[in-house]
């Protein structure tokens, strides 16, 4: 068998003289602001960046993937059998739950299954997989039922919904519903009394945690926790919370709007950078349930009149931060290709000519279109007015609704019509890492089943495609069947591809080592 193995201290004025106040002076707390409120805790049932940061704080994976994109032990090391059928993991010593237990194979059982019901990928790979078995208390093994090249990639995966660790009776937790503790065995603990949803998270160091011994990378090597407490506070106006980091109140501010940048040049007491080395897409989703986006000649005429370069100018502004390009999985990664450029081709006035007329012979009958806009979440809350004003323009009828993330991100499951709650479009944006290939991109699964992330897309030749590249072996064909999907996710409006772009963070000269990865992560870091 192959074997793989173990290579201005300062107390917020808003939480003065609560619980913590007579313990904070003897702290050291990074107080940091997230790009979006947290109210979504289960980290296997949200695809939210908020959610998936708060994840790994608290759990952990059984592997983890370094900046390479390469799969290594995290809670576990592996064998892969030589047919590649037989995978065996076997937990490292000094894991433990929060609530003092033991970790074992019989609970990352019972989470492999909980996360393979609710992921995409996942969800592949288990159409793939004989059993899952705990063979003893510290071994687990995953027997392949057909050929499936992606097992280790998928266990690794960092987006958009990792493969989270947790006790069997949380894992357990029915289908649907959300699990009731945050009980971990990651880095930080849950600081349950302190949540206020939508406002405020707190996540104290695991003093129990044993970090691996290798040199940290992504979310793989060590995980070594060198400040006391996190704080995770909204602040939705970003001029106040550019204030609040030069007046010392905050630490870290994980995405600073571009046109703001200028307000902290001068200031040689903050920083500023792309520590999320790989970009994120703006993404329109199509309810493709509901009128009028279940008519697929609507939502072409939508794709022809949507316009990336405006997108992009309007929430970025600075081109230094973004990019245009038709690629479904990122405009940098190995499964990148042009097609689909034709959608990006020509003038915008000449788009919209062919969308106008795409739309007059596509049979919309006037349905409008409820568009759904996040007033708190200031990298997303463009788009929607920018491309209502575009879809009015090619003949659309929009109505666009304000709402907090944390309500959009409730209201758009429902697949029901807009009078009953449900929605027509939104925005969001993906980081690349969870959209780079065919398998793990949850925006083109074109099952057209429930579970399929907001949209509900269903198109059979693309999961005949899909499934082709999943036995692929040969690097040039993966790259061949990912570009005949792209073509197709284009020419069936699966969703708009609205441009790459990357994050800015800016942060106190008193913090150190911040963390290059493919999300924000906050262990290694000091204050």
């Amino acid at each position: 068998m192959k074997r793989f193995g173990i290579g201005r201290l300062h107390a917020l004025a808003l939480l003065a003289g609560s619980m913590y106040g007579a313990t904070l002076a003897a702290e050291t707390v990074l107080t940091v602001v997230p790009p979006a409120s947290l109210r979504v805790l289960d980290p296997i049932l949200s695809t939210a960046q908020i959610v998936r940061t708060h994840g790994f704080m608290v759990f952990d994976t059984l592997l983890g993937m370094d900046a390479q994109f390469r799969p290594q032990p995290q809670m576990a090391d592996y064998q892969v059998s030589d047919d590649h059928m037989v995978y065996t993991l076997t937990l490292r010593e000094g894991l433990r739950w929060h609530d003092g237990t033991p970790v074992t194979a019989q609970d990352c059982v019972a989470s492999l299954k909980r996360w393979g019901a609710n992921d995409g990928a996942g969800r592949k790979m288990m159409e793939h997989v004989g059993s899952i078995e705990a063979t003893s208390d510290k071994e687990l093994v995953i027997t392949l039922a057909k050929p499936f090249g992606h097992v280790l990639e998928l266990l690794a995966k960092p987006s958009p919904v990792p493969a989270f660790m947790m006790p069997r009776r949380l894992a357990e937790t029915p289908a649907g519903q959300q699990v009731t503790e945050m009980v971990g065995s990651g880095p930080f603990k849950f600081v349950d009394k302190a949540f206020r949803a939508g406002d405020q998270a707190v996540y104290a160091k695991n003093t129990d945690y044993v970090p691996r011994p290798e040199p940290s990378s992504w979310t793989a090597g060590g995980k070594v926790v060198n400040v006391d407490k996190v704080v995770m506070k909204s602040m939705p106006d970003m001029q106040t919370t550019l204030n609040a980091l030069q007046a010392g109140d905050v630490d870290y501010v994980e995405q600073v709007t571009i046109d703001l940048l200028p307000l902290l040049e001068g200031n040689d007491q903050i920083k500023t950078g792309t520590p999320v080395k790989l970009g994120s897409q703006i993404t329109g989703q199509f309810n493709h349930r509901q009128p009028p986006f279940d008519n697929p000649k609507v939502r072409h005429a939508a794709m022809l009149a949507l316009d990336q370069e405006l997108f992009l100018q309007t929430a970025i502004g600075n081109p230094d931060y973004y990019q245009t390009c038709p690629s479904t999985y990122g405009c940098n990664v190995p499964m990148a290709s042009q097609a689909g450029q034709e959608y990006l081709a020509g003038t915008a006035q000449e788009r919209m000519a062919k969308a106008q007329a795409a739309l007059k012979a596509s049979g919309y009958d006037g349905t409008p279109v409820m568009m759904m806009q996040p007033t708190d979440y200031a990298i997303l809350s463009t788009q929607p007015i920018v491309a209502a004003d575009r879809l009015r323009e090619a003949g659309f009828k929009v109505n666009v609704v304000p709402m907090d993330w944390g309500a959009l991100q409730a209201r758009k499951e429902s697949s029901a019509p807009v009078a009953e709650g449900g929605w027509n479009m939104f925005f969001t944006a993906w980081g690349i890492p969870g959209i780079w290939n065919p398998l793990v991109n949850p925006l083109i699964d074109g099952s057209g089943k429930d579970k399929v992330w907001a949209g509900w897309r269903a198109n059979p030749e693309v999961e005949a495609l899909r499934a082709q590249y999943l036995v692929a072996q040969d690097l040039e064909e993966q790259k061949r069947i990912a570009r005949e999907i792209q073509q197709i996710v284009w020419d069936d409006g699966f969703y708009y591809n609205g441009g790459e772009y990357r994050s800015v963070s800016a942060w106190s000269d008193k913090v150190k080592g911040v963390n290059e990865g493919p999300l924000s992560l906050f262990w290694n870091i000091r204050k």
